[in-house]
C-alpha cells in the first residue's frame, strides 16, 4: 500500500474498534502529523469544522494553514460517502479545489441539449470544459490536503447541538462519537453539514428558499460522443432539467425537480410527465422518454438521492458560527452546481476563521467580513442565476421547444461556445440577449408567460 492510499485507510478506521486499537498512534506517512483515531483528550480548538465534503476539507485547510488548530468532523464512516453528486466539475473548479486532473477524470468537451419535441442543439467548446469525477476519490484527496496544511479528522462523529459559552468566547459543540456522546470546544464553528444545515438551525440562519429533489442511477448510456453530456429540458424535469454524464465506459442517469412543481398538468404527448417525486420522473425518464429510454440499458449499478438548494440565505455569520457551501445555498441555480462556488467561499471561510480567533473577536461583527467577502466574489452571479432558474422553471414544454428553436442557429451556437462558462452563466445570457436574432425571441417567450 502507497503513502497515499495508507493515510487514506487511517482515516476510515476509526469506525471499527480493533483496527483503531492497533493502530493507536501512528503517523500519516505523507506528513507525519497524527490522524485521529480515536478522540484527542483534549477536545478544545480554535476552528471545528462540521461536514467532510469539498467545503468543509477547503474551510479546514485553510484555517489550518493560517494558524488555526483545526478538527474537521464526518458523520459517516467514509470521507465521500454516501455520494450525492453527479460529479460533473467544470476546470474552474478543479482548480479552485487546488486538484491535479489525473487519468482517473474522465474530460467533458461539450453539450447536446434536447428539446421536449425531439430537437437538440449541439454545443461545442474544443477544448475540455469539464471533468467527470468519482466522487469518493476526490473528497478523500480534499481531506489528504486538509491533514497535509494541519488539520485533524475525527470520523463516524456526528453534532448533534451546540451552545453558546459567553464569558470564554466559545461555542460547545455537543457530539457522538461512535454512539457515544462528548463536547468539543469551538472558537469558531464553521458549517459545511449540507442542505438542511443542522449548524445554520442551530445559530438562528435563514433555512433555504427552495430545495429541489434529485435522483440519479448508474448505469450503461450509448452515448453519441463520449466527451459530451446529454440535457433535457420539459417537463421530464419539472422545474430543472434531467442529465446523461458519460464516466469512462458508464453513465449517470439523473434529474432534479422543483417540488411546487413535480405535480401539474399533463405535457404534450410523448415528452414528459409532471406528477410524482423526482425518483417517480427518474423511473418514466429512464422507460418512456423517446431519447433516453432508447439509449439507456435497463441495469442500474447506483442510486443517488439528494437536494439541491436554491438561494442563499440573507445571513451566513452568527456569533462565533460561519456556514458555507450547500449550507449555506451557494450553489450554482442554473446547474445544481456547488463545488466550485463552494470551494471560493469556503476558503474565506477558513482564513477568516482563523484570523478572528488569533484576533481573540469571534463575534458576528467580526465574522461578517466572511459575508462580505464571498458575496464579492460571487454573490452576483449566484443571484443572476437564481434569476434565470426562476424563469426556465415556469416555461413549458413548448417554451422549451420555441428556445431550442430559436439557439439553433449556426451564429446563436458560435457564441454559446466562445462565451459559455458553466460557473459565470451571465456572460453567454448577456451576449445573447444583446444579440439581434435572440434578443426579440426571448422577449416573446417571457411577454408569453407573463400573459
Amino acid at each position: 500500500m502507497c503513502s497515499l492510499d495508507w493515510s487514506l485507510y487511517i482515516l476510515q478506521v476509526y469506525s471499527f474498534p480493533k483496527l483503531k486499537k492497533a493502530l493507536e498512534g501512528v503517523s500519516c506517512a505523507i506528513t507525519g502529523k497524527l490522524v485521529l483515531c480515536h478522540p484527542p483528550l483534549n477536545m478544545d480548538y480554535d476552528v471545528v469544522v462540521v461536514g467532510a465534503g469539498p467545503a468543509g476539507c477547503l474551510a479546514a485547510k485553510y484555517a489550518a494553514k493560517n494558524g488555526a488548530k483545526t478538527l474537521l468532523i464526518e458523520e459517516h464512516a467514509s470521507i465521500g460517502s454516501p455520494v450525492q453528486c453527479a460529479g460533473l466539475l467544470s476546470t474552474k473548479a478543479i482548480q479552485a479545489c487546488e486538484v491535479v486532473p489525473n487519468r482517473e477524470f474522465h474530460p467533458i468537451t461539450g453539450a447536446f441539449v434536447y428539446a421536449p419535441d425531439g430537437r437538440r442543439i449541439r454545443i461545442a467548446g474544443g477544448e475540455v470544459k469539464a471533468y467527470v469525477v468519482d466522487r469518493r476519490s476526490f473528497d478523500r484527496t480534499l481531506a489528504e490536503d486538509a491533514i497535509r496544511a494541519g488539520a485533524e479528522i475525527l470520523m463516524r462523529t456526528r453534532a448533534c447541538g451546540m451552545d453558546i459559552r459567553d464569558r470564554e468566547n466559545e461555542r460547545i459543540l455537543h457530539v457522538t462519537i461512535e454512539g457515544e456522546p462528548d463536547t468539543i470546544v469551538a472558537g469558531v464553528v464553521i458549517g459545511a453539514d449540507g442542505v438542511g444545515s443542522r449548524v445554520a438551525r442551530w445559530a438562528g440562519l435563514d433555512s433555504h428558499e427552495t430545495i429541489l429533489s434529485g435522483a440519479q442511477v448508474g448505469t450503461i448510456y450509448d452515448f453519441d460522443d463520449p466527451g459530451f453530456v446529454e440535457i433535457f429540458t420539459g417537463s421530464c424535469a419539472p422545474g430543472f432539467f434531467a442529465w446523461a454524464i458519460p464516466y469512462h465506459d458508464s453513465a449517470r442517469i439523473g434529474l432534479a425537480v422543483r417540488p411546487e412543481l413535480g405535480r401539474g398538468s399533463e405535457p404534450e404527448s410523448g415528452a414528459g410527465f409532471r406528477s410524482g417525486s423526482a425518483w417517480d420522473h427518474l423511473q418514466r425518464l429512464l422507460s418512456t422518454h423517446r431519447v433516453v429510454s432508447e439509449k439507456c440499458h435497463t441495469h442500474t449499478t447506483e442510486i443517488v438521492m439528494g437536494g439541491i438548494p436554491i438561494g442563499v440565505p440573507k445571513r451566513t455569520v452568527a456569533d462565533r458560527v460561519l456556514i458555507t457551501g450547500d449550507a449555506a445555498g451557494q450553489v450554482k441555480p442554473t446547474s445544481g452546481g456547488g463545488v466550485y462556488p463552494g470551494a471560493v467561499c469556503a476558503k474565506i471561510a477558513g482564513q477568516v476563521a482563523a484570523d478572528a480567533v488569533r484576533e481573540g473577536n469571534t463575534s458576528a461583527g467580526r465574522l461578517s467580513e466572511y459575508d462580505r467577502l464571498w458575496r464579492v466574489e460571487i454573490g452576483r452571479e449566484l443571484a443572476i442565476g437564481k434569476r434565470i432558474n426562476e424563469w426556465m422553471a415556469r416555461l413549458d414544454d413548448s417554451g422549451f421547444n420555441r428556445m431550442i428553436r430559436v439557439l439553433d442557429d449556426p451564429e446563436l451556437l458560435d457564441l454559446i461556445t466562445r462565451y459559455g462558462d458553466m460557473d459565470y452563466p451571465s456572460v453567454v445570457l448577456r451576449k445573447l440577449l444583446l444579440n439581434r436574432k435572440s434578443a426579440g425571441a426571448f422577449l416573446k417567450l417571457v411577454l408569453a408567460r407573463r400573459s
